[in-house]
């Protein structure tokens, strides 16, 4: 450890909103948002995987778009709203898309469900009824080598399909 670390010089005390709660964490300045989620969060469903931005496990919200957060430091995000897959469910219910996941056997193994769930779910909110090409887009930064996407993408259509008829 550096003389300057041990003064404190390269770790700050931030506020990180993060599902609803606003936590006060200790950071060292070069700590990635992943990082502090799950060491000092503890808020594992944030997948550690390849670290270099490729692979989407460690998809979160950002202020409701979803970013990597292997790539974003923890002290730029203190004045963001931070959702992880583990504030998606309210009252212990599974939201439409982490049920259609289920039902349409998108989920293999589980590691890249939290970051095409949170992708997904920025998908409908910023559009309610996108086209096939639309939703392959969107997840296409997140890779799955489990389900060959297809399950995937039933999943998310039938979510689209159910506000599409909710909507007529």
């Amino acid at each position: 450890m550096s003389a300057d670390n041990k003064r404190g010089k390269n770790r700050e005390i931030i506020k990180l909103n993060v599902n609803g709660t606003d936590y006060h964490v200790l950071v060292e300045h070069r700590e990635t948002l992943l990082e502090v989620l799950r060491e000092k969060l503890q808020l594992t469903g944030t997948k550690d995987a390849c670290n270099q931005g490729e692979c989407g496990a460690c998809t979160v919200l950002l202020d409701g778009r979803p970013v990597l957060a292997c790539l974003v430091l923890a002290m730029e995000v203190r004045k963001k709203k931070i959702t992880t897959i583990e504030g998606l469910a309210k009252d212990g219910g599974l939201t439409p898309i982490q049920e259609s996941f289920i039902k349409y056997g998108a989920i293999q193994c589980g590691f890249c469900s939290p970051g095409m769930i949170l992708t997904t779910t920025a998908l409908l909110a910023e559009n309610p009824k996108p086209t096939r090409r639309q939703i392959k887009k969107a997840i296409e930064g997140n890779i799955c080598g489990c389900t060959g996407y297809n399950k995937i993408i039933e999943a998310i259509e039938a979510v689209r399909d159910k506000n599409m008829d909710e909507g007529s």
